[in-house]
C-alpha cells in the first residue's frame, strides 16, 4: 500500500523566460491513492502541448494543480510566470479552462454566457462587448450569439466553451478532454479551431486526451500512464524512436504462419484483430520476401507505419484501452 507523502516544504519555482509552463517533481497523492508521481516537463510559448494516456492515468489531476483548483503533495508547478500555490491568483488571471463536463448556462444565450464570464473577470464593460464580437467570429458562432445554449449542438457547446476560456485574453488555454463524447467529424473541427485560435491569439495551448488521432496535432506530446510520464516529444519524433513498421497478413493458416515466422524468419508474430503481425524496420522491402519464403498461402497485406498507438505501446507494455480497462476494474 503507497504511504501519503506530506506537503513539501515550498521555496517557490524559479520559471525560464520561455517557458509558459514548468512542472518540477511534482506528487499529488489522494489517501493511499498517488494519482500524479514526481512528473516533470516543460512548454514553451506558444506551444500546443498534449497530454496523451488513458482514463485514470493523471491527467486531470495534473491540470487541476496547474489550474490552481488541486494542491500538489510535492513537487512544484508555474504557470505563465507564477508559482500554482503562492501565486494562485496571478495564475487564474492568466488562464482560460475547458473542462470535461459542461459548465455552461443553457437557459442564457451564447452572448449572456460569455458577458457573465466577462464580469467574474472583472473586464470592463466596452472592452467586454467588442471582445464578445471577437470571440464569436473565433469560433464562428456570431450568427447564433441571441440563441439559447440549450439549441446547440454538441460542438457548438464547446465551441462557445472555448471562446468563454478565450475572452479575457489569458495566456494558456487549458483543454481538459475537450471533445469528448462528440463524434469523430466534430472533434476533428474542434481541433481545426484550436489550431486556428492558437495562430490567432498566440497563446499556449495544453490539451489532455486519451484519442490518439487528436494527439497528432499537438507540437508535442507526453504520454502519461499510471501517474508518471513515460516519454515526451513531437508525435514525428516518437514515432521515429520506435522505428519499426506493422506488416499485417491474412491467410489459410494462421497458426502454421506464426511459428514459420518465428522458426523461419526469427520475428515474434502475434494475431491482432485477425490478422498476423509483424514489425519490421523497412516494411515495404519485406513484404516480397514474405511472399517468397513464407510457405503458408497469404490473402492480404498491408503496411502501416508507427502510430502514437505504437509508441504508447512500446513505452508502456500496453495499449490505452487495456490501461482503461484495468483503471476501471480497481
Amino acid at each position: 500500500m503507497l504511504e501519503a507523502r506530506p506537503v513539501v516544504p515550498r521555496k517557490g519555482l524559479r520559471m525560464d523566460r520561455l517557458s509558459t509552463i514548468r512542472v518540477e517533481d511534482l506528487v499529488k497523492t489522494y489517501g493511499d491513492v498517488e494519482a500524479v508521481r514526481g512528473i516533470g516537463f516543460e512548454v514553451g510559448e506558444g506551444e500546443v502541448f498534449g497530454f496523451l494516456g488513458p482514463n485514470g492515468a493523471g491527467k486531470s489531476t495534473t491540470i487541476k494543480i496547474l489550474c490552481t483548483l488541486a494542491e500538489p503533495t510535492g513537487g512544484a508547478a508555474g504557470v505563465a510566470g507564477y508559482d500554482v500555490v503562492r501565486g494562485r491568483s496571478q495564475v487564474r488571471r492568466n488562464i482560460g479552462l475547458v473542462f470535461q463536463e459542461p459548465t455552461l448556462d443553457n437557459y442564457l444565450t451564447a452572448e449572456q454566457n460569455l458577458a457573465f464570464h466577462g464580469e467574474l473577470y472583472g473586464m470592463r464593460r466596452a472592452d467586454l462587448r467588442a471582445r464578445i464580437d471577437e470571440v464569436l467570429e473565433m469560433v464562428g458562432l456570431a450568427d447564433r450569439r441571441r440563441d439559447r445554449v440549450q439549441t446547440f449542438s454538441g460542438g457548438m457547446r464547446r465551441r462557445l466553451e472555448i471562446a468563454r476560456g478565450l475572452l479575457h485574453s489569458p495566456r494558456v488555454l487549458f483543454l481538459d478532454e475537450p471533445t469528448i463524447g462528440l463524434d469523430p467529424q466534430t472533434r476533428a473541427s474542434i481541433w481545426e479551431y484550436v489550431a486556428r485560435l492558437r495562430d490567432a491569439e498566440g497563446i499556449t495551448v495544453f490539451a489532455t486526451t486519451h484519442y490518439m488521432e487528436e494527439a497528432e496535432n499537438c507540437d508535442r506530446v507526453a504520454i502519461m500512464n499510471a501517474g508518471r510520464i513515460a516519454v515526451i516529444g513531437t508525435p514525428a519524433e516518437l514515432r521515429a524512436g520506435i522505428g519499426q513498421d506493422r506488416v499485417s497478413i491474412r491467410t489459410e493458416d494462421d497458426a502454421a504462419a506464426l511459428d514459420l515466422l518465428g522458426r523461419d524468419f526469427g520475428l515474434e508474430a502475434a494475431v491482432h484483430d485477425g490478422a498476423v503481425t509483424v514489425s519490421v524496420p523497412d516494411g515495404a522491402a519485406f513484404v516480397p520476401r514474405l511472399f517468397r519464403e513464407l510457405a503458408v498461402s497469404i490473402s492480404t497485406v498491408s503496411v502501416t507505419r508507427p502510430s502514437l498507438d505504437d509508441v504508447f505501446m512500446a513505452y508502456t507494455g500496453t495499449t490505452i484501452a487495456d490501461a482503461e480497462g484495468k483503471a476501471g476494474a480497481r
